[in-house]
């Protein structure tokens, strides 16, 4: 049962950030992991040509979705791919989203989340200005997927800071939520480890939160501090910056005990569309 969530200093040369996380990916794998978490922008960073990525990805010209399928096979590990930019699928020239994908042990592409908050901020440091939707297209499907190390549901970054997500991924079964990030660094400071431990303390779910952890073309500088924190709270792995591979375990019978003893999901008094009531009130 065990997983792993990588960091890295992603550049904009795709083939060096694809060398960089393969190398990371054979620690995580020769340290028993199932699954490994790549941070978001894991193969680029700081690069304008996202839609020309994407494209070529789509048409099955580009290197990054080869190389995920063929990583995984060689490896036999499930991939979270943090996100790389990907067009809806058949609609090979439309804005791409920013997309996360999950890739099992025989290199198959098992589920696809779109990220659905996007970035659209001013933010005190060396850019000022982050505006995600000008490259990428909003995300509207909630998703959660089967796993080797338990129920996993996808999320991105920015979508730390809307708890409604996670409500929605616990009510779908999620019993762990992969969070690929490149948190700027101001923001990174003022709210990271708040908003990983808050996510799993209120869904009782294990958050792996990978990271971009360094400087990068752009400017922009991020934040780091790839972890692990499990559904009490309590931060298992952690690393500041640089690159780094963080191993931890799921006990899955604590995990039911917590939610057993602090059955929050039957308490909940408010709910969102979708979201399951208890059973006594259905």
């Amino acid at each position: 049962m065990s997983f792993a969530v990588i960091q890295m200093v992603s550049q904009s040369d795709v083939l060096a950030n694809l060398a960089q996380a393969r190398r990371l990916l054979e620690q995580a794998a020769a340290g028993g992991a199932k699954l490994a978490v790549l941070p978001e922008n894991f193969a680029a960073m700081g690069r304008r040509d996202i839609a020309d990525i994407g494209r070529a990805e789509a048409l099955g010209e580009g290197p990054i979705l080869p190389w995920l399928k063929q990583t995984a096979r060689d490896l036999t590990l499930w991939i979270v791919a943090g996100t790389l930019p990907l067009p809806p699928r058949d609609q090979p020239n439309a804005k791409a989203n920013a997309c996360s994908l999950l890739i099992d042990d025989r290199g198959e592409i098992v589920a696809r989340y779109d990220k659905l908050h996007l970035f659209d901020v001013d933010v005190a440091d060396a850019r000022g200005r982050y505006r995600e939707s000008d490259d990428y297209a909003f995300g509207s499907n909630v998703v959660v997927a089967d796993t080797p190390v338990g129920r996993l549901g996808l999320t991105v970054c920015y979508d730390l800071r809307f708890p409604e997500l996670y409500s929605e991924l616990r009510a779908a079964g999620a019993e762990l939520i992969s969070a690929p990030s490149a948190f700027t660094a101001v923001t990174g400071a003022a709210h990271w480890d708040v908003l990983i431990r808050a996510r799993a303390i209120e869904t009782q779910c294990y958050l792996l939160a990978a990271a971009q952890g360094g400087v990068h073309p752009g400017p922009r500088e991020t934040h780091g501090h790839a972890a692990i924190i499990d559904p009490w709270g309590r931060v298992l792995a952690q690393r500041d910056q640089g690159e780094a591979v963080l191993l931890a375990d799921r006990d899955s019978t604590e995990q039911a005990s917590i939610r057993a003893r602090m059955p929050v999901v039957n308490h909940r008094r408010f709910f969102s569309q979708g979201a399951q009531r208890p059973a006594s009130e259905r």
